[in-house]
């Protein structure tokens, strides 16, 4: 089988690093994969595709950024070109665009998004054109089911797919090097964007409480510059607070299985997510959690050395990072979210829609 992966913008985030993780397993189970976006490649994304390439898949990505016009003459080409038997659009606005193009194609819209996105009445209106455009609306969550059928209604075929990810890059004995800076040793870390949903300032606040306890402990933040204003916002935080010498804000990491066994403690305050990859690289890790007390991340109340607090108190937020810096590492077992599992079940998608097109021809 051919299958287009449709990206909004090759990056080093949790969709995308979900894309690369289906795209090299299904290439190596015999399928053509092509991962394809609507934005040029950032930076971050390098060695990502470096993997991709060397796995064999095809990656398309234009090298200037269109316009409206230019986004759907650019991915008339690239299906034009790879001729795939189902498209995988991950995200929102990958997944309008895909569904204008004259082709009979089959579609799986994948919704990632923590937040709705039909909240925005323009795309609303647009998704209700379009949906049964979709063969498969795909949610990563229940949240995502629920906010498509509340917003927009019905669909022949609707399923919930969690994100898995690949348990053996995160064991401690996989051979991997670890990163090439001194680190501390009662480091915590949080991974993620630097965008006001992902709550870095929370972190930076229980931080400053856990130092007056434990001053030997040291904060790395590391994720993708996405809002610039509230980048400046953390970095003008640990000025205030004097935690420059202890606290180190840095872009994103190609890195993070070495990052992970090399920390204490992995901090998660999102206000809100869909299924983190993160959340669940870090809990594959073995790494002592401590998240948001959100929904998304309930399933994971039970796993040891998991703790879910109110991370917008500062009190309690410090107190859970302070007792989780002398918290064994655990072997977690993912039934159900692991790469496999995941990879699996969107095969299981591609070909109930592709068998059906070959005999209705």
């Amino acid at each position: 089988m051919r299958i287009l992966q449709l990206v909004h913008a090759p990056r080093l985030s949790g969709a995308e690093v979900l894309v690369k993780g289906l795209a090299i397993h299904h290439q190596r189970g015999g399928h053509d994969v092509c991962i394809a976006s609507l934005l040029p490649q950032q930076d971050d994304f390098i060695g990502i595709r470096a993997e991709l390439e060397a796995a064999g898949v095809t990656c398309l990505f234009p090298s200037i950024r269109y316009g409206r016009v230019g986004k759907l003459l650019h991915l008339y080409r690239v299906v034009r070109q790879f001729r795939p038997d189902f498209i995988v659009a991950h995200a929102t606005l990958a997944a309008l665009y895909v569904r204008l193009l004259p082709v009979h194609t089959p579609i799986a819209w994948v919704m990632h998004s923590g937040v709705n996105d039909f909240e925005n009445g323009a795309l609303k209106r647009a998704e209700r054109l379009l949906s049964r455009r979709a063969r498969a609306i795909i949610g990563v969550s229940q949240q995502n089911i629920d906010d498509y059928l509340r917003e927009i209604g019905k669909h022949p075929a609707m399923v919930v797919i969690p994100n898995g990810v690949d348990a053996s890059q995160f064991a401690e004995d996989n051979g991997t090097s670890a990163p090439d800076i001194a680190v501390p040793a009662k480091q915590i870390v949080q991974l993620g964007r630097y965008i006001e949903a992902k709550s870095q300032l929370h972190t930076i606040r229980a931080f400053e409480r856990v130092l007056q306890s434990e001053p030997e402990a040291r904060l790395l933040l590391c994720g993708v510059v996405e809002d610039i204003a509230y980048h400046k916002a953390v970095l003008s935080l640990v000025h205030q607070l004097g935690l420059e010498s202890r606290v180190t804000v840095c872009g994103p990491r190609s890195d993070v299985a070495a990052i992970l066994r090399s920390s204490r403690v992995f901090a998660m305050p999102s206000r809100f997510e869909a299924q983190s990859i993160g959340f669940l690289e870090a809990l594959a890790s073995g790494i002592p959690v401590v998240a948001n007390r959100i929904p998304s991340f309930a399933f994971a109340s039970g796993f040891a050395s998991v703790n879910l607090v109110d991370t917008t108190d500062p009190e309690a937020y410090g107190r859970a990072l302070l007792g989780a810096l002398d918290m064994p590492r655990a072997n977690r077992q993912l039934a159900g979210y692991t790469l496999h599992d995941t990879a699996d079940r969107y095969m299981t998608i591609a070909r109930q829609f592709v068998r059906s097109l070959q005999v209705s021809a």
